[in-house]
């Protein structure tokens, strides 16, 4: 690499130390900075480990700016009715018409992203760490939530509003006032179970749901509570309260029979005034199919003249839900891109054959937007 005549900008140095921590003797007498530099980052994302984005050998190692997948539409053959006549069938003459399966295509849009990060040596003095090595520790955790960001966008452009699925795999069962919100407006299991069918008999391929953490809030406050009645007769009042099954242990692994995914970074909808209206997602078990076209590059370089050490990252990814296309005129796109609904199409003839659904609610935790 050549001399590069220019300073790539700072990582902390010592007025930004100074700033954030608010005491220039600080720099001198504390412990080291490091726990002042990383903003730890609590946004895991449990989208691969739940077996919701799973690789797909077709998407990787290809080359061009989108992927095209072709497959075979769904077979509706015409039954013949066979008879002992030389009339029977299709084509009046007692022998079966040969069919054919019909096969259609879907394209799965490329991006490529990265970024670049700098430290000079003067910071490293001053502030007795190194910058890059704490960006380092952090680097493959916030690619997650990065990549997590990106499916996010995508999903909000397939099954958001005007979205191609919008219509089929979405249900709405939230309200817009907040001061009148119900149990029927939350995550409810009937919410979920109504949700799941909108795929009829493939309900039960859906095995995990992802959820904001306000509504998984609303789940675990359901797991403490017990019911009970102070009339055994028909029609008794039910009267919730403390002692659940969550008592012991508040996690909510499972709902409904599917694993959940409690994520903040989910779409919350609405306009000024208007109650929070969660997006949850149900997926099937590898509903987003993943690859790339090369591995990560992690590069370092010196910079002799701005006495900088630069270190740069750059990653290559594709996403993709089976049954719908990118429909855009470009690739590359940004995220913004991804959720725009117009930049995608329906590639499959029955929607029921996508595996997801999107449940839109609210939640008791919730405020107003």
């Amino acid at each position: 690499m050549g001399v590069f005549q220019g300073n790539a900008g700072t990582s902390p140095n010592q007025s930004v130390f100074t700033s954030d921590i608010g005491s220039l003797t600080r720099l001198a007498t504390s412990a080291p900075f490091q726990k002042y530099l990383i903003e730890e980052i609590f946004q895991k994302s449990a989208f691969v480990q739940s077996g919701i984005l799973s690789p797909e050998g077709r998407l990787s190692n290809t080359i061009g700016t989108r992927i095209e997948v072709p497959f075979f539409d769904p077979l509706d053959y015409t039954e013949e009715s066979v008879e002992s006549s030389n009339d029977w069938g299709t084509n009046g003459a007692g022998f079966y018409t040969t069919q054919k399966t019909t096969a259609s295509t879907q394209y799965a849009t490329i991006t490529n992203r990265g970024a670049a990060f700098a430290m000079d040596d003067l910071s490293q003095v001053q502030t007795g760490e190194d910058a890059l090595n704490a960006i380092r520790s952090q680097l493959s955790t916030d690619m997650a939530r990065k990549m997590e960001q990106k499916l996010l966008f995508m999903l909000q452009g397939i099954i958001g509003p005007a979205g191609p699925l919008a219509a089929t795999n979405s249900l709405d069962v939230s309200a817009t006032d907040a001061g009148a919100l119900t149990e029927a407006n939350y995550l409810t299991a009937q919410n979920v179970v109504a949700a799941k069918y909108l795929l009829s008999e493939r309900a039960n391929d859906l095995n995990a749901i992802a959820m904001h953490p306000l509504c998984a809030a609303y789940l675990e406050q359901i797991g403490m509570l017990t019911f009970s009645t102070d009339s055994l007769v028909s029609g008794g009042n039910i009267q919730w309260g403390g002692g659940g099954v969550g008592v012991t242990n508040t996690q909510i692994g499972f709902f409904a029979g599917l694993r959940v995914v409690v994520d903040s970074q989910m779409p919350v909808r609405g306009t000024a005034g208007q109650a929070q209206q969660f997006v949850s997602y149900l997926f099937n078990d590898g509903a987003i199919k993943t690859g790339q076209q090369f591995a990560m590059q992690i590069e370092t370089e010196r910079n002799i003249l701005s006495l900088q050490d630069i270190m740069a990252v750059t990653y290559n990814n594709v996403m993709h839900l089976p049954g719908v296309s990118w429909a855009g005129s470009f690739d590359g796109p940004t995220n913004a891109q991804l959720a725009e609904p117009t930049n995608w199409s329906l590639a499959y003839s029955v929607p029921q054959l996508c595996g997801i659904v999107e449940l839109v609610t609210n939640s008791p935790f919730g405020g107003t937007v």
